[in-house]
């Protein structure tokens, strides 16, 4: 039976903190952990008492020699070997360091799903500026109006010493991805023999929770804007989607457009949010399973459940090469084993169980949150009936040229349909995600801009 498990470092920690106030910071000599026992972010800089996750040494601080922005990512760790790969016949030797939904993967293919595992590697790392912003965002974050928001944190982790699952949630919501992000990249529901078909887009993002030199008051509750152009296939070519994220969404809804470019028409798109399904991915996505979770978190109560050991995708740079054909990566069922790579890391365990009176397709989820950088690595989707339904899981890998730990790829298992969906696919294009292009006005992403951007 799965149970998340407390280590000692951090029992102490989560007990010396339930006897605060949950709404309030933390005091300025917990803070200081920050700077010894624990990482700028948050997690804990020692390894594990088995030796088989290493202490954490800054990370990744820098693109290899000649790397220039925007090239697909070389892998550093490509001498690495696999020390050992897990498959339905060795399962039990290692089902304690294994998620539900991963089980679940073996029991659904168990001739074909495996997972290679190899040495773990602390490549997390992040700008010392947002260290810094993290120290400060420490003892000053507060949530709001019962956790729907949060306020007087900037550039940085609001919460890097979460009391909570609502506060180690937003941590996961607000994680760095740069401040403005371009790239083209596809995506593609998987049939279950295997067939698929690309929706390419150009896709860009402005976050502005870390915009330079600002601060909470500067938000003005919107946390990023985000706008995507259909560059294929014809029939969808032109369309486009813009969305304002707000911080806290009981306040100010999501606001969202859409762009058909048979019509040259702008239209606002209320009801994309909770679990409205997106239709690029065939039924198998909701709009708050993008990132593995985002949007408002209100309809859920969420716990922190503790830490667990488990092996995640992580330093997945093959699964994005240039040298892998989007053919020979898709494969029936799951990623072709080949090109996966999973290693031990500590996770928080956070658990949102479907409020009394709310409604979602799903009853339960439960993300497994990486603890150096707090993205989410793999979740848990429970049906209705309280089943097991979906599996998504965040092909992490360090993106060295900001440095920041994000995802090479999303996917999203339906065990039920036996069927996945893949974003972010971009190892056919000629470049990956680009961090570099000057920062737009916010003008650049309101709907007037639509329609004159927008062509077929």
């Amino acid at each position: 039976m799965f149970t998340p498990r407390l280590t000692k470092t951090t029992l102490a920690l989560v007990l010396s903190l339930a006897a605060g106030s949950a709404l309030a910071a933390i005091t300025p000599q917990q803070a200081q952990q920050l700077k010894t026992t624990l990482t700028p972010l948050g997690a804990e800089r020692a390894g594990n008492a088995a030796g088989t996750i290493p202490a954490w040494d800054g990370g990744i601080t820098q693109a290899p020699a000649g790397y220039k922005p925007g090239q697909h990512h070389p892998d550093p760790y490509a001498a690495d070997k696999p020390q050992f790969t897990i498959t339905k016949a060795n399962l039990e030797q290692y089902k304690a360091h294994l998620s539900p939904g991963q089980m679940a993967l073996f029991n659904s293919y168990p001739d074909t799903f495996q997972m290679p595992v190899y040495p773990s590697r602390r490549s997390g790392s992040a700008p010392q500026w947002l260290y810094d912003n993290t120290f400060k965002n420490a003892t000053s974050a507060k949530l709001l109006d019962g956790g729907t928001g949060f306020a007087d944190a900037y550039g940085g982790v609001p919460f890097p010493v979460p009391k909570d699952g609502i506060e180690a949630l937003w941590n996961h919501i607000t994680r760095y991805r740069g401040t403005y992000v371009v790239r083209r990249a596809s995506e593609a529901p998987v049939q279950r023999n295997g067939s698929f078909a690309l929706v390419t887009s150009q896709q860009e993002g402005l976050f502005n929770y870390y915009r330079p030199g600002g601060q909470f008051a500067d938000l003005k509750n919107i946390l990023f804007y985000y706008l995507a152009f259909v560059k294929s296939p014809a029939r969808l070519a032109g369309g486009a989607a813009l969305i304002h994220e707000t911080l806290d969404q009981l306040k100010d809804p999501r606001q969202a457009w859409v762009y058909d470019a048979g019509q040259r028409r702008v239209r606002r798109a209320p009801n994309l949010a909770y679990d409205t399904p997106i239709a690029s991915s065939d039924g198998l996505r909701t709009a708050d399973d993008t990132d593995l979770f985002n949007g408002s978190p209100d309809r859920y109560d969420w716990k922190l459940k503790g830490k667990q050991e488990i092996y995640i995708p992580y330093n997945s740079y093959k699964v994005g090469s240039p040298d892998v054909k989007y053919a020979q990566l898709l494969t029936p069922g799951h990623l072709n084993p080949q090109y996966t790579r999973y290693e031990l890391h500590r996770v928080w365990v956070v658990e949102g169980t479907l409020k009394p009176g709310s409604r979602h397709i799903y009853s339960k989820r439960v993300l497994f949150l990486d603890e150096d950088s707090w993205g989410a690595a793999l979740v848990d989707q429970y049906d209705g009936r309280g089943e097991l339904w979906r599996v998504s899981m965040a092909y992490l890998k360090n993106f060295y040229d900001l440095p920041t730990t994000w995802s090479a790829l999303d996917v999203f298992h339906d065990l039920q349909a036996r069927r996945y969906y893949v974003q972010n696919l971009d190892n056919e294009e000629p470049a990956t995600v680009d961090f570099t292009q000057p920062v737009p006005e916010d003008a650049y992403f309101m709907p007037s801009a639509l329609r004159q951007r927008g062509t077929r």
